[in-house]
């Protein structure tokens, strides 16, 4: 499989080739599972385009869509530089990249989003991104879990999102993985 062909779409959305590079960069990092299984390794939690084989992956394109056309909408995405888009796009594409952790684990692991936003901080030599785009790439993607920062069978306490670039992360990310949704797949690409 080829990843940078399954999100051509997606990172055809990212204008700026410094920041599409490195999102591409980013998926060729990402364990081989993050591509194979399901959003939600109970199906509670998502709705049932992302369930599945693949699944993370088509969540993750939907999150992609929704912030697309938000940020395409000039009421709402006109308080964002095109920079700040593409850095929006790009913090989606990977935010649930580790979810199973590291090493995959039977199940999602709580703190995915310290655990991937660590993930990138670590790899910060092998991109081209500068300080400042890694820290709000990372803040991003840290607080994507909104009001849900804790969890009985984890010590870890996840950041709750602070100003619109996590608040909205956050949102597209929740919107996602709402049952009510009912977006429509062929070959694991959005049918417009």
């Amino acid at each position: 499989m080829n990843r940078i062909e399954l999100f051509e779409k997606e990172l055809s959305y990212i204008k700026n080739p410094h920041f599409r590079e490195n999102a591409e960069k980013l998926l060729e990092m990402l364990p081989d599972y993050f591509f194979e299984i399901a959003a939600s390794s109970t199906g509670k939690y998502h709705p049932s385009f992302s369930l599945g084989d693949g699944g993370l992956v088509r969540h993750t394109k939907v999150a992609i869509r929704i912030a697309y056309d938000l940020l395409e909408n000039e009421v709402i995405g006109n308080v964002f530089t095109n920079e700040e888009k593409d850095m929006i796009l790009l913090s989606l594409m990977v935010h649930d990249g580790l979810k199973d952790g590291l090493e995959k684990s039977k199940y999602c692991i709580f703190d995915h989003p310290l655990v991937m936003a660590n993930f990138i901080r670590d790899k910060k030599s092998e991109l081209t991104l500068t300080e400042e785009e890694i820290t709000l790439i990372t803040t991003m993607i840290e607080s994507h879990m909104g009001q849900w920062t804790t969890n009985p069978y984890s010590k870890a306490v996840l950041p709750y999102p602070k100003g619109k670039y996590q608040k909205f992360v956050h949102m597209c990310d929740f919107l996602s993985s709402r049952k009510y949704l009912d977006v429509k797949f062929e070959d694991n690409n959005i049918i417009n």
